[in-house]
């Protein structure tokens, strides 16, 4: 993986159901971005510590680990405030409250259409 910087944005899908990880990488490829997975926040956080091109981090709300989508937010946020954040669920409600600033809430199912949005809206100008 290493230092290699990206022309493209670069988003972390994290997203410990398999299936649904992998449609949500077909859906924000063909959007054209870059895409690199992760099967839970632990994993999330060795390839941000590893990769500097990361642009968004995706995430599921509900993981097993150390630490859920949210605990996951907070923690990129703290330690990589640039870095901006898309978290979903398809079993919990989350207000714009409970992610950091400028976080989004994307409920599932969702449309390629609705994250092909929010992520083009998210790194515009990046």
């Amino acid at each position: 993986m290493g230092l290699v910087e990206s022309r493209r944005p670069v988003v972390l899908v994290v997203e410990d159901e398999f299936l649904l990880r992998m449609d949500a990488v077909d859906i924000i490829a063909e959007a054209g971005f870059e895409v690199v997975e992760a099967a839970n926040a632990d994993q999330a956080i060795d390839i941000l510590e590893a990769r500097r091109d990361i642009t968004v981090v995706f995430t599921d709300i509900q993981m097993p680990g150390s630490m859920d989508g949210l605990k996951l937010a907070r923690a990129v946020r703290g330690r990589w405030p640039p870095i901006k954040i898309v978290a979903t669920s398809g079993h919990v409600g989350v207000r714009e409250t409970d992610l950091p600033e400028g976080g989004r809430f994307l409920p599932k199912p969702y449309s390629s259409t609705e994250v092909t949005g929010v992520l083009r809206d998210l790194t515009t100008g990046t």
